[in-house]
């Protein structure tokens, strides 16, 4: 009698898992990198910016800070400044969950991935303006658990770095995730990411208050020294954020087939509207207490709005982002600012451009000046410290760039096809169709 043979043993599921996302992973690098001329004329100008920057730094490594006009008087410049901005980018880029979620708005749904695509261009920017801004990064070492000294809990710039990083991480996996299942063309496991969701609607809140915390924090810098920094850093990324999200879907509208209904815009430009009311209010607050007053803290402000001894170097710089902040604010409440109208882009552009202005050369520098010892020494970045940061720039909207075609090549290939529901689905069963980004290749 003959035995029954048993069937052979199907492939380890890990393994079939590993090979699938490697798959996806290769398809998708050819779907982001393949396009239209003007996609590749775009992509040119960023990477060849990106070098130019990259050469700049290494300057800069070579000759040292001295080719920077950083000094021991201000010693925190145009890196910081950028950082600062980018950190509240990066927070504001989710804020849009709150509504898709806590709300349960579901044509909010389609632009969260927006969001954390946003978030994580702009975390990339903040890291490296940070990286940049060490004399020595070759030392970057000494901050490693384990090899160096973390001084965590003690220090806030260890804070810093966990929050930051953490926060790359959780919107790399939302992203990651929800971008495979489309690939996949399965429904996507609530439990596998909402969760991280709504993590990232705390950590987005926690990153740009622990930055607010580590100036507020330094007691010799009494023009920081306000408890209303943490709430004006929020107040503004929740202004810069989703205005970067509607540039960025009115050029995915434009330039690809992945639309988006006039709702999710809208509710973003209401959001832009109460946040900046509320940051101009707090900006208010606080020019009333300086000047009217006085303290230690009038003297920086004196210095910053109208000059000191002569020296008026930052007078330009906060006037005009006064005049964009208000003049953002204003084209926001007109009714054009809810249609598909360039006063919205405009808009856009004012205060993206004014709150950068605020936060950075408005913020930063004046900190500094006058110094400790009571001189005033001003500062303005070197033609060296301009291209880093327009090469940190251009890697960030190089990124961003390639998730946001990403995107729109995956979603928009399935926008017309039931997506199975059963999560338990075999994935050889599943790779017998078609995915999308297989299809668009």
């Amino acid at each position: 009698m003959v035995e029954a043979q048993n069937p052979p043993s199907p492939a380890p599921q890990n393994t079939s898992v590993v090979l699938s996302y490697l798959g996806f992973l290769r398809r998708a690098t050819g779907v982001a990198t393949d396009g239209k001329w003007y996609f590749y004329v775009w992509m040119i100008i960023l990477f060849g910016i990106a070098l130019v920057g990259a050469n700049a730094w290494a300057q800069q490594v070579r000759d040292g800070m001295i080719v920077t006009n950083m000094s021991d008087h201000v010693s925190w410049g145009l890196y910081i400044a950028n950082f600062t901005f980018c950190v509240g980018l990066a927070a504001g880029g989710v804020m849009m969950v709150i509504p898709a979620y806590l709300y349960d708005d579901e044509e909010m749904h389609q632009v969260v991935i927006i969001g954390e695509a946003v978030a994580i261009a702009a975390i990339l920017m903040s890291t490296l303006s940070v990286v940049v801004d060490l004399g020595r990064p070759d030392r970057f070492w000494h901050l490693i658990p384990g090899i160096g000294k973390f001084n965590w809990p003690l220090s806030m710039l260890t804070w810093d770095i966990i929050v930051l990083n953490g926060y790359l991480l959780i919107n790399l996996h939302i992203v990651g995730y929800l971008l495979y299942m489309r690939y996949l063309g399965r429904k996507p496991n609530p439990k596998w990411y909402v969760p991280f969701v709504f993590l990232s609607i705390f950590w987005a809140i926690s990153i740009h208050t622990i930055t607010a915390f580590l100036y507020c924090g330094l007691g010799g810098r009494p023009f920081w020294n306000t408890a209303l920094l943490a709430p004006r850093f929020l107040a503004s990324a929740f202004v810069s954020g989703p205005a970067f999200i509607i540039l960025s879907m009115r050029v995915m509208r434009l330039l690809t087939d992945f639309h988006f209904s006039p709702k999710p815009a809208n509710t973003l430009i209401r959001i832009i509207r109460v946040s900046m009311c509320v940051n101009l209010l707090m900006l208010l607050s606080e020019i009333f207490t300086l000047f009217y007053t006085g303290g230690s803290h009038a003297s920086s402000a004196q210095y910053l709005f109208f000059g000191s001894h002569g020296a008026n170097g930052l007078v330009p710089w906060i006037w005009t982002s006064m005049f964009l902040n208000i003049a953002g604010a204003c084209l926001f409440f007109t009714p054009a600012a809810l249609r598909r109208e360039n006063t919205r882009i405009v808009a856009c552009l004012f205060c993206i451009v004014g709150i950068w202005i605020e936060k950075g050369m408005g913020l930063i520098i004046p900190g500094f000046i006058p110094s400790t010892l009571h001189e005033v020494v001003e500062y303005s970045p070197s033609l060296i410290e301009w291209k880093v940061t327009a090469g940190i720039w251009a890697f960030g909207l190089l990124v961003l760039t390639l998730l946001l075609k990403l995107i729109a090549s995956v979603f928009t290939y399935d926008s017309s096809r039931t997506m199975t529901t059963d999560q338990n689905t075999d994935l050889d069963e599943t790779n017998t169709t078609s995915s999308p980004v297989e299809t668009i290749s």
